[in-house]
């Protein structure tokens, strides 16, 4: 089974965000740059475990610069084969995907994972994009996936309950939380990385098909009041008169 496992270069969760270029991109000067943590926790490390379950092997896309190639090599690490690098910078969903479909399509991978999301966009784009492109079945949000042969099992948390799909390989798959748990390089797996295969691949210029208009940060949270829990009385006119809530 050929495993290929989007990755996405993410800024850490304690960032402190700020924009440049009026607010039309993201200011990356000093940032500390991670693997998108659903990327890596539960789509990586799931394709790892039934690898080594059933055998086959692991590779890892990203669509970015030179600067994705350390997260590669974390990636690697934890257990992927090899990496490829389509060496193009990532500003589209509809870009992206059509640089990975591409790459799937001339090398026949049974199954591609990716996260359910990135933790900076939160868009959830891409993987349903490559799906359609590929013209394979797309199972989005994940929570367990199991192989027997060419069919694989899932499950997916849904409203007032689970479901549980079968799907026949090829396919696309999205995964969330509850797939697999944070697996952490041991010093075995960084040296290996080292010598694991890095492949840059140059793109086929597919059409972006939106653009940055600007940024905004989250208007700033207001003051906290706190009012004295012997005086209930002036609780309800806060609520009644400010919040306007009751």
């Amino acid at each position: 089974m050929k495993y290929l496992v989007c990755i996405s270069k993410a800024p850490d969760t304690t960032t402190k965000i700020s924009f440049t270029e009026n607010n039309t991109k993201f200011n990356e000067a000093g940032v500390q740059f991670i693997v998108n943590p659903y990327d890596e926790w539960y789509a990586l490390v799931r394709a790892i475990e039934l690898k080594e379950q059933g055998g086959g092997s692991v590779s890892i896309i990203t669509v970015g610069g030179a600067d994705c190639d350390p997260i590669l090599r974390k990636a690697l690490a934890i257990g992927a084969d090899e990496a490829i690098r389509i060496n193009a910078e990532a500003n589209d969903a509809f870009f992206v995907a059509n640089e990975i479909a591409n790459y799937a399509k001339e090398n026949q991978f049974d199954m591609i994972l990716t996260g359910k999301e990135t933790i900076n966009y939160n868009g959830s784009q891409v993987g349903g994009m490559i799906a359609a492109i590929l013209d394979y079945p797309y199972i989005s949000q994940a929570t367990s996936l199991e192989i027997s042969g060419n069919t694989a099992t899932l499950k997916r948390d849904i409203q007032g309950g689970a479901e549980e799909l079968e799907v026949d390989t090829p396919l696309v798959l999205s995964a969330a939380k509850g797939m697999a748990e944070q697996r952490i390089p041991n010093m075995r797996g960084i040296m290996a990385a080292r010598t694991k295969p890095l492949k840059v691949v140059e793109p086929t210029q597919a059409e972006e098909l939106t653009s940055i208009s600007s940024y905004s940060l989250p208007a700033e949270k207001g003051q906290v009041k706190l009012i004295d829990p012997e005086n209930p009385e002036e609780l309800i006119n806060l609520l009644h008169n400010e919040a306007k809530v009751i």
